[in-house]
C-alpha cells in the first residue's frame, strides 16, 4: 500500500468511521471468570459435542471463510477446544457435513489426536438446501441456517493481472484478509493478490527489507510484495509461529474459493503446476480420502530478513523480463521455511 495520506488508513479508524462503533471490550476479569468455570461436556462423545455447538449457535449465522468452515471454540474446565462446521462444497448437496474437534494445545505441549466424522442422515443429521448459498443444519429439536459467503461479484481489476493470468476465484480468509488465487499458465504458478476492492483488514507497514516494497501486516504477519510491473500486492510470506499454532493468522492455503470455481478451471490449474497429479485430484483438489492439495507458494518466515530473497529476486538483472512474475512463488512441492528460493531463482523448475 502507498505511503500517503491520501490513501493509508489505519484499519482501527476506517472500521469505526465506516461502521459508526466503538471498539468491543475485552476484560482480563472475563477470562478469568471464564477458565474457572466448572463445566461439564461428554467430550469423548462427537454428537454430544455437536448438539452442544448446535445448540450454542443463533438460528443463523455467517461463514465468511470461502472453504466453508464455521469456525468455533469453547473451554471445558479451562481447557481450550477448537473445531469447526464444515458445510463442504462435495458433501452438502448429498445431505452431509463434516465436524471437526480438537483440544487446541500450547505449543509447549505434544498435539492430541483430534476427532472429525462426516455427519449426515446415518446420524439424524439433516442438510437442506435453501438457496446456492445457504444451508440448514439441524440435529435433535434444533436447527441453524449457514448462510456462505457470497462473494460471486468479487473480481480483480484489470490492473491486477499480469498478461496471461488466469482468476481461479474470490478468497475470504479466516483471518478477514481478501485474496484474489491467480493462475499463470505460461510459469505454470499461483499467486496469492490481495484484495484492494475493500479496505484490507489490516494495517501493512514497510518492512526492514526491501527498499520500501515489502509491506508486513501489523495483525497478521501477513507480508505482501508491492509489484511495480503491475498495480498489486502478492502474498510472500506468513510468520511461521502463526503457522505452528494453526490458528487464524496461518495463511489462506485451506480457504480456496470453492464455492466460485467454474468449471474444472482449477483442477487444471493443478494439473499445469503438477502434471503428477492427473487423476488424483478432483476439480476442487481433493484427493479420494478427502485430503486436498496444498497451494502454498509463500514462505513460512521468522524474521523479516527472511523475506529479502523475494526483492533480491524481483530486482535481478539475471531474471529474463517474462520470469518475473516467478519471483513471488515458491513450488509447491518443497520447504518453505527460511532459505526458500522462489520458482524464478532455481535452476530446474518444477
Amino acid at each position: 500500500m502507498r505511503r500517503s495520506i491520501a490513501i493509508l488508513c489505519v484499519f482501527a479508524a476506517c472500521a469505526a468511521a465506516a461502521a459508526q462503533e466503538p471498539p468491543k471490550l475485552m476484560t482480563n476479569q472475563a477470562y478469568l471468570e471464564d477458565v474457572m468455570r466448572k463445566t461439564t461436556l461428554a467430550i469423548d462423545d462427537p454428537m454430544a459435542v455437536f448438539a452442544f455447538v448446535l445448540d450454542s449457535l443463533p438460528d443463523r449465522v455467517k461463514v465468511y471463510p470461502t472453504e466453508n468452515h464455521y469456525y468455533f471454540w469453547f473451554r471445558l474446565s479451562g481447557i481450550r477446544y477448537a473445531g469447526n462446521i464444515k458445510i463442504d462444497a462435495q458433501l452438502r448437496d448429498e445431505g452431509k457435513v463434516a465436524f471437526t474437534y480438537y483440544e487446541d494445545r500450547p505449543a509447549w505441549l505434544k498435539d492430541k489426536s483430534g476427532t472429525s466424522r462426516i455427519l449426515g442422515a446415518a446420524e439424524s443429521v439433516t442438510v437442506e438446501k435453501l438457496d446456492a448459498l445457504a444451508y440448514r443444519i439441524g440435529y435433535k429439536n434444533k436447527s441453524v441456517v449457514f448462510a456462505l459467503n457470497d462473494l460471486s461479484q468479487v473480481k480483480p481489476p484489470p490492473s491486477a493481472l499480469a498478461p496471461g493470468e488466469q482468476f481461479i476465484g474470490p478468497i475470504f480468509d479466516d483471518s478477514a484478509v481478501r485474496f484474489f488465487l491467480v493462475f499463470d499458465p505460461k510459469l505454470r504458478l499461483f499467486h496469492y493478490i490481495l484484495d484492494e476492492t475493500i479496505e484490507p483488514a489490516d494495517v501493512f507497514e514497510q518492512a526492514s527489507v526491501g527498499d520500501g516494497r515489502i509491506l508486513i501486516g501489523k495483525r497478521t504477519g501477513f507480508a505482501v510484495y508491492r509489484d511495480q510491473q503491475h498495480e498489486r500486492k502478492i502474498l510472500i510470506g506468513v510468520y511461521a509461529g502463526n503457522v505452528e499454532s494453526n490458528g487464524y493468522l496461518d495463511g489462506p492455503f485451506d480457504q480456496m474459493p470453492d464455492n466460485f470455481i467454474k468449471d474444472d478451471s482449477f483442477q487444471d490449474a493443478l494439473l499445469a503446476a503438477e502434471p503428477d497429479l492427473k487423476g488424483k485430484v478432483n476439480r476442487y483438489g481433493s484427493f479420494a480420502d478427502g485430503e486436498r492439495i496444498v497451494i502454498e507458494t509463500y514462505m513460512e518466515y521468522r524474521s523479516p530478513k527472511d523475506l529479502e530473497v523475494f526483492h533480491r529476486c524481483a530486482t535481478s538483472r539475471r531474471i529474463p523480463a517474462q520470469r518475473h512474475e516467478a519471483c513471488f512463488s515458491l513450488p509447491l512441492e518443497a520447504r518453505h521455511g527460511p532459505g526458500a528460493k522462489p520458482l524464478a531463482l532455481l535452476r530446474n523448475p518444477p
